[in-house]
Formats: C-alpha cells, sequence, structure tokens
C-alpha cells in the first residue's frame, strides 16, 4: 500500500505544483482566464499558493503520512471548489471546455485515492 500512496503522492504533487505556481504567480494564460471570469487577482493567487503547499504536504507527506493525508483532504477541497466553478460557467456543458473542466473532477478523485493508500500506509 505504501508504494502506491508514494506514487498517488507525487502523480498529484507534480500536477498540484504545475498548476498552482503560474497562479501564484499571476502568469500564463489560465490566470488571466480566470480574472476574466470574475476572480480577483489576490484569490487567484491565494489558490496557486494553496496548490503549491499542497504539492510540498503530498511530497513531506511520504515520509509523515498525518501531513501527507491533510494535504490530500485540502487538495481534494481545492478540486472540489474547481469543479463547482466549472459548474457554474457551465463549462460542463461546453464541448470546447469540458475537456479542461474535466481535470479536476479526475484529479478529486486522485486525492480521494491518495487519502486512502496514506491512511491505510500508517
Amino acid at each position: 500500500m505504501y508504494i502506491a500512496a508514494v506514487i498517488l503522492s507525487a502523480l498529484l504533487a507534480l500536477v498540484s505544483l504545475a498548476a498552482g505556481a503560474p497562479k501564484a504567480q499571476l502568469k500564463g494564460s489560465v490566470p488571466d482566464e480566470l480574472v476574466a471570469k470574475g476572480l480577483s487577482a489576490g484569490l487567484v493567487r491565494f489558490i496557486g499558493l494553496a496548490e503549491v503547499a499542497a504539492a510540498a504536504g503530498l511530497i513531506a507527506g511520504i515520509w509523515w503520512q498525518p501531513l501527507g493525508i491533510a494535504a490530500a483532504v485540502g487538495m481534494l477541497v481545492m478540486m472540489l471548489g474547481a469543479i463547482r466553478y466549472h459548474a457554474k460557467w457551465g463549462d460542463y456543458a461546453d464541448a470546447e471546455a469540458r475537456g479542461a473542466a474535466s481535470a479536476p473532477v479526475l484529479f478529486a478523485l486522485v486525492a480521494v485515492a491518495a487519502t486512502a493508500t496514506l491512511a491505510a500506509s500508517q
């Protein structure tokens, strides 16, 4: 179970870092699109910093599972917020936006799996 926990944690951490770093720096097209849809720049930066912190927590949680569990649960909460955001903007009904909007659903499931495997490997 520990190997699965390490793989899921590392995968989720990489995705979280890749998604969070541009938001934290307010650079790239994604932060610009989020601001254009009504989120403040401060909120976008906060989300990015939370994603970067989750990535660090997931990696540290490989050695200290309670931290990894907390980071994975935090990641799940962020992904549920992202799902709500995409549903609010109708991205699941739009064929062009559906692919990007489906990513938080997948990562929410990975966060649940990471939480379960980290808890089981204690």
